[in-house]
């Protein structure tokens, strides 16, 4: 296969085709450009990143659109470009080697192979010339192809020990499985206060990341304990994070991350994925400390996603790039989202109106961020402005929202920030799970959304006769077989609308789902789960995904989400896999509960139960769906049944089942009414047909009671 011109133009990925005009000769991953680096002997340049990194355009600017830098690429290298967003598999492969041989990770990740795969030498980006200590780009390309040529034995050697590295720390497991102790929920919730950035909250002292997992453990853990402390610091942290600079405070929404330990000035990308799970975290301050802001940042996210990130027929798009153009016509990060107060008070036609905003969002004249420009925060209180300007605090918030209301339609007239629109499975699956919370927490419109999307993956992404799923719909193309991520997030998505809905097609496609985790991604030797599927490309290494990284574990996220399907069907496999996979880790999730949040959770759900809220009615009463939606439930399942034995074997036939799960079983209702059964651990309420008496059973029902019926 010749590699004598670029072949991005071929690609569907936004961000391969930002490449497509380079003049580097850049192949995607494929077979036709791993047989040319095998055949020509040529080692690999590997670059990785994403439409919307930063960095990644830096490179791009400064080295692959240099014709001298490309034709020595082109001359001595097989260039292969891939979207990580694509291609987790391969990111996860060569970052874990960048951090065992740099001691940090990121993107562009820039990685040269032999051509069979091993990497040799990796960074992540390089400048075109050197400088600040950091080699050039164009001088380290022409080093390793003299090392290639020259010291091909120490490249070859170095190459084996690497590889060797990579698969001892990504595929092996421990020779001796454990067992996870009751109290992992409050261990890993104390670790968390102790890694709490007390002053100005979230993690850490440096940049700081959402974290949501250590939010579920901190919420969980003051739900069942009782410590204020494990409360304040979720309460710290979702405060920092909606009053900072990580929040849209003009158009909803939440960047990637700050660069700042005050939450100031983020990177301003927008992720679906961060958007979908710190939607489900202020869904549960909402429902932990009952605190309508809570709920109105997950309403602003939301509307955000719909109205910007939505495909028209129910999917959702990946991200929006961190640069726009600014008013010179130059692209430059933030450009979209940052102020001054000349730029607001040209805005907001009424002068107290925009003086208000000002002080309101810390619009100064020094600002907060480059030029003098502001990132829009919360810096003053409505109560002190109201009292500040002798009147009322409806008042100041109606000159706020009118003020709020005209930036955000000046801003829309601005060039936007371009957007990926490759819809890729996993991610979908995680904002269904905020959107079918939130249509339980907020509103059941938003589960009408969350349904529109499950709809569009099951119809673009699954192939129903061999009961696989795809990762990547692009413009009518699907693309790449699913990884673990792909299946276990959209199981948990589609277990959520059946929760939000009771429509049994979506607890079928969740377990038809649980079914492929199992058989495509559950090595019973190993005792654990992989990444990628048994039946998919073979690699140097095959990774699993035991950490919390911008994603939650999709190891986790699986086993918690087998744990809960195997309520609906003991007779599977689910719980054991579940079960083989948390002793397997066990030791390691013990050791690192916050690196592994979403283990740690799973493995509290494991010990604590699953709180089973079987309902029998034809449909759910609009009450009772608020009024359980509203409540904070760790580890609910929130099970419908029909109330006629007719109906009931129908479901029974549509999943599979051979026999009534006890979930079900011997649950009927009483006098014609919606009746709930509340359990865990077999241990079960009363019929109720009060729904506050129904709830009432949770706190009886608490992990370590006894009380049965």
């Amino acid at each position: 296969m010749s590699t004598s011109r670029n072949r991005l133009d071929e690609e569907a990925s936004p961000y391969l085709r930002q490449h497509a005009d380079n003049p580097v000769n850049w192949q995607p991953w494929d077979d036709d450009a791993l047989n040319a680096a095998r055949e020509r002997d040529a080692p690999i340049f590997l670059s990785i990143g994403y439409s919307a990194c930063h960095w990644c355009h830096v490179m791009a600017d400064e080295s692959f659109e240099s014709g001298e830098v490309a034709e020595r690429l082109n001359d001595d290298f097989v260039p292969i470009k891939v979207d990580r967003e694509e291609r987790p598999d391969l990111d996860r492969l060569y970052q874990t080697v960048c951090g065992m041989v740099t001691g940090r990770g990121g993107w562009p990740l820039s990685v040269w192979l032999t051509p069979d795969g091993r990497p040799f030498y990796v960074g992540t980006y390089f400048p075109r010339e050197s400088k600040r200590g950091q080699p050039g780009f164009l001088d380290l390309i022409e080093n390793i192809a003299d090392s290639w040529e020259n010291e091909r034995e120490d490249i070859e050697s170095r190459a084996d020990q690497w590889a060797d590295a990579m698969a001892g720390e990504l595929e092996d497991t421990p020779e001796t499985p454990g067992e996870i102790e009751d109290g992992i929920l409050e261990t890993a919730a104390q670790r968390a206060v102790s890694n709490a950035d007390r002053e100005y909250g979230g993690f850490g002292r440096g940049q700081k990341f959402p974290q949501t997992g250590r939010l579920h453990l901190l919420m969980q853990a003051h739900e069942r304990t009782g410590r204020e402390v494990f409360g304040e610091v979720a309460r710290e942290a979702l405060d920092a994070m909606g009053e900072g600079g990580l929040r849209d405070h003009a158009g909803g929404g939440f960047h990637r991350y700050v660069t700042d330990r005050e939450w100031t000035v983020p990177h301003f990308e927008k992720m679906l994925y961060d958007n979908a799970e710190l939607t489900r975290a202020y869904l549960a301050g909402y429902r932990l400390t009952g605190e309508q802001r809570y709920a109105e940042i997950a309403r602003e996210t939301l509307g955000f996603v719909e109205r910007e990130l939505r495909h028209p027929d129910g999917g959702f798009f990946s991200t929006l790039d961190a640069q726009s153009e600014d008013a010179s016509g130059e692209r430059e990060e933030g450009a979209f989202y940052v102020w001054t107060p000349e730029g607001i008070h040209d805005t907001v036609d009424d002068e107290f109106a925009a003086e208000l905003f000002c002080e309101r969002y810390g619009v100064t004249e020094t600002g907060n961020f480059e030029g003098g420009k502001t990132v829009l925060t919360l810096s003053g209180d409505v109560e002190e402005l109201a009292d500040e300007h002798e009147t009322t605090t409806e008042e100041i918030e109606a000159e706020l929202e009118r003020a709020r209301e005209a930036v955000f339609a000046a801003r829309a007239e601005r060039p936007r920030p371009l957007r990926d629109e490759k819809i890729l499975a996993g991610w979908n699956g995680l904002m269904i799970s905020a959107f079918a919370e939130a249509g339980l927490a907020l509103d059941t419109t938003y589960g009408e959304t969350a349904v529109a999307a499950l709809g569009f993956i099951r119809e673009q992404l699954w192939n129903d006769d061999e009961k696989r799923l795809a990762r990547r719909y692009k413009d009518g193309e699907v693309k790449i077989d699913g990884y673990l991520e792909d299946y276990a997030f959209l199981a948990r998505g589609a277990l959520n609308c059946y929760e939000t809905t009771g429509e049994v097609a979506h607890l079928e496609f969740a377990l038809d789902l649980g079914r492929a985790i199992v058989t495509e991604f559950f090595d019973s030797e190993e005792g654990t789960l992989y990444f990628t599927p048994q039946s998919g490309e073979s690699l140097v290494a095959r990774p699993q995904e035991l950490d919390d990284q911008s994603t939650p574990s999709s190891t986790g996220v699986a086993v918690d989400t087998l744990l809960a399907l195997s309520h609906f069907a003991p007779g599977e496999e689910f719980e054991a896999v579940a079960e083989t996979v948390l002793e397997t880790h066990a030791e390691s999730i013990e050791a690192s509960p916050l690196r592994r949040a979403s283990l740690a959770l799973a493995a509290d759900r494991h010990t604590a139960g699953s709180l089973e809220f079987t309902v029998v009615a034809d449909d759910l009463p609009t009450e009772w769906r608020e009024r359980i939606g509203r409540a904070y439930l760790p580890h609910r399942l929130l099970a419908h049944r029909p109330p006629t034995e007719g109906d009931l074997n129908e479901w029974l036939d549509r999943l599979s089942l051979d026999e009534t799960p006890p979930i079900w079983a011997d649950r009927t209702w009483q006098d014609d009414e919606p009746t709930a059964y509340v359990c865990r651990s077999f241990t079960c309420s009363p019929p109720q047909t009060d729904v506050e008496e129904a709830l009432s059973w949770v706190g009886r029902l608490a992990p370590g009671d006894t009380e049965s019926e």
